[in-house]
């Protein structure tokens, strides 16, 4: 592969989206009151000084609307681990065929519970849109190039 360390560094950053989207990504923030993530939100009160961490029943959204962030949740990890193993490969020279697919399988996974996950939002007054959804995004385009870059990829004296 030529550009191995292109791929390489691609799969890094998408899985460091992935991995930051999941675990410290705020998906929406309301001022410095409350951060919503796919997996649980913090809260503040008085100061600021006081932040707990709360689940997501208390937004009022559905059953479902939880269980898809639960689902994005562990498609990002999932997707991080498997392209941190890509991007291992690539760099040890290999073309990681079976670990790309799988890589495009856990994005996928990830990119469709983390779509209904943001459509099903039910809205909170003075909510906005945060980190972690355009980590997210950067996370699904850069392991889609990373993965798909790998499966193009042609041993060394292998003419197409």
């Amino acid at each position: 592969m030529k550009h191995r360390w292109i791929i390489v560094a691609l799969a890094l950053v998408a899985a460091s989206g992935f991995a930051v989207a999941a675990v410290a990504g705020r998906w929406w923030s309301i001022s410095d009151v409350a951060e919503i993530g796919p997996f649980r939100t913090i809260r503040c009160f008085g100061t600021g000084d006081d932040c707990q961490s709360a689940g997501l029943g208390w937004i009022g959204g559905t059953e479902r609307w939880m269980r898809t962030g639960m689902g994005a949740w562990a498609g990002c990890l999932i997707a991080t681990f498997v392209l941190c193993v890509t991007a291992a490969a690539v760099a040890a020279k290999r073309i990681p065929k079976l670990a790309a697919k799988t890589a495009l399988v856990a994005i996928a996974t990830a990119g469709v519970a983390g779509i209904a996950f943001i459509v099903q939002f039910p809205g909170v007054d003075g909510a906005k849109t945060d980190r972690g959804i355009y980590l997210f995004a950067t996370g699904i385009v850069l392991g889609v190039t990373a993965a798909i870059a790998v499966l193009r990829a042609r041993p060394p004296g292998v003419e197409s």
